[in-house]
């Protein structure tokens, strides 16, 4: 490969690779430990069958960012043999969101209380290119854009006491392909004999090649020509080049940076990173629920390859903003990152504009794990019940290591690691003023 190009364009090259790719390595991995180790109380689950959460997500869930607000029922659908048959359940009302991911990490499709409503219906997935005809009483058809994609759902659950209403509803969530006769498993194995520092280039090539993006992103893909990534059957990774492993270094240094920025000097210390537009990346495929319009999409495809990788790095098969917004933080109001070897409070004036639920959660760094405690708590928000507020109706969480000694204090109290944390709000709905970003976010205030 060197003899094609110089070594030092080849690390170039090897670092926008690892950018581009890393939402594909990084998404299939995740579809192969669902399938096969499972998240938490999520047991492993096969292709076309919903995996579904006996409760909400503790520290035992490994997965980033992970929300503590609502049970997942998840599904790694195979459409290689055809269209799958969804059956979603009424839920009386109740909010939930079934959300579709392609392999690349993008949001294609959702169901729920904010896209569909909450009756009871089917719904047609069916695989790239498919041109049948859908069966009689099929609410909508919904077109993947890779033949492997995840249903992630959502239910929200008030705790302990609701989950039979929740599990009620998971065992009516059913996926039925039209047509039963057996067909490959979806994920194509990269050759085993590939080197450890360069699997990840292995299987970017064979999960590429099977899973091909949208035409533009295609086009793209050519230039990366030189590193091997387009070359067929034998794997060229066998015999590692060093620029190769430079430049996958070079690519997850980007990724990093991107996903902790620095703090923006236009922003007061302490403010919250909110972005509604952080999934706007997906710029070419537009299903049932989603919103296809400039405002939601990013202008500039090349830039969205980073964006895309820093948010599957922080947040995988998180939502687009207007079906939830996500903020975090890692520094208090004087500018200082968050720890728990000190106090802090978090004061509500008036409770954030949403038109279904908000919550803040725990999450320690740089994994973005839920934070085991001994009180069993890992989010806070307007569902928790005997919350304290103030005469004003204010509320003012306590975020520290151990329970406060005041009795009030322990009610809003969210439990802190013993070392640096980042805490997340979710805004579920959220109102027009969160996304037009007049509303801000009240900063977290050390105490003492």
């Amino acid at each position: 490969m060197t003899s094609r190009t110089s070594t030092e364009s080849l690390v170039e090259l090897a670092a926008e690779a690892y950018v581009y790719g890393y939402p594909l390595v990084f998404d299939v991995s995740m579809i192969s430990a669902s399938m096969h180790q499972g998240f938490g109380s999520l047991p492993p689950t096969p292709f076309n069958r919903f995996g579904h959460s006996t409760k909400l997500a503790t520290p035992d869930a490994h997965f980033v960012s992970v929300n503590n607000d609502t049970v997942y029922s998840i599904a790694q659908v195979d459409l290689s043999g055809g269209p799958v048959l969804l059956h979603v359940p009424d839920t009386a009302g109740a909010y939930y969101v079934l959300q579709f991911v392609d392999v690349w990490s993008n949001n294609f499709a959702y169901l729920g209380k904010r896209a569909t409503g909450t009756g009871e219906g089917d719904w047609l997935i069916v695989p790239p290119g498919w041109a049948g005809t859908a069966p009689d009483k099929v609410r909508g058809v919904i077109a993947a854009p890779t033949a492997v994609i995840s249903v992630v759902g959502r239910h929200a659950c008030d705790g302990p006491e609701d989950m039979p209403r929740v599990h009620a509803l998971q065992q009516r969530l059913t996926l039925t392909p039209l047509d039963t006769a057996t067909h490959r498993t979806g994920l194509p194995a990269p050759d085993p004999d590939v080197p450890e520092e360069l699997r990840f280039f292995e299987q970017l090539r064979v999960w590429m090649a099977a899973f091909p993006p949208a035409g533009p992103d295609q086009d793209h893909q050519e230039h990366f020509q030189p590193l091997g990534l387009l070359e067929e059957g034998l794997s060229p990774y066998v015999n590692p080049d060093p620029a190769l492993t430079e430049g996958l270094a070079a690519g997850k240094a980007r990724v990093e940076a991107a996903s902790n920025p620095p703090a923006d000097g236009n922003r007061p210390p302490g403010a919250w990173e909110i972005n509604p537009h952080l999934f706007d990346y997906n710029l070419d495929h537009f299903g049932v629920g989603t919103i296809d319009s400039p405002q939601w999409k990013i202008a500039d495809r090349q830039a969205s390859y980073l964006v895309r990788a820093a948010t599957a790095r922080t947040a995988l098969w998180g939502n687009h903003g207007y079906e939830a917004v996500y903020a975090h933080t890692f520094t208090d109001s004087d500018g200082k990152q968050l720890n728990g070897s000190r106090s802090y409070t978090l004061r509500f004036e008036q409770p954030p504009p949403v038109e279904s639920f908000w919550s803040v959660t725990m999450y320690d760094t740089p994994d973005y794990y839920l934070v085991a405690n001994p009180a069993g708590r890992y989010s806070l928000g307007d569902r928790t019940p005997g919350l304290v507020h103030g005469e004003d109706g204010s509320l003012t969480v306590v975020i520290q290591r151990e329970q406060p000694g005041d009795p009030a204090e322990a009610a809003n109290w969210l439990p802190a690691p013993k070392g640096d944390f980042r805490p997340m709000i979710r805004l579920y709905t959220p109102g027009q003023s969160v996304l037009d970003g007049t509303y801000r976010l009240p900063p977290i205030v050390a105490r003492g």
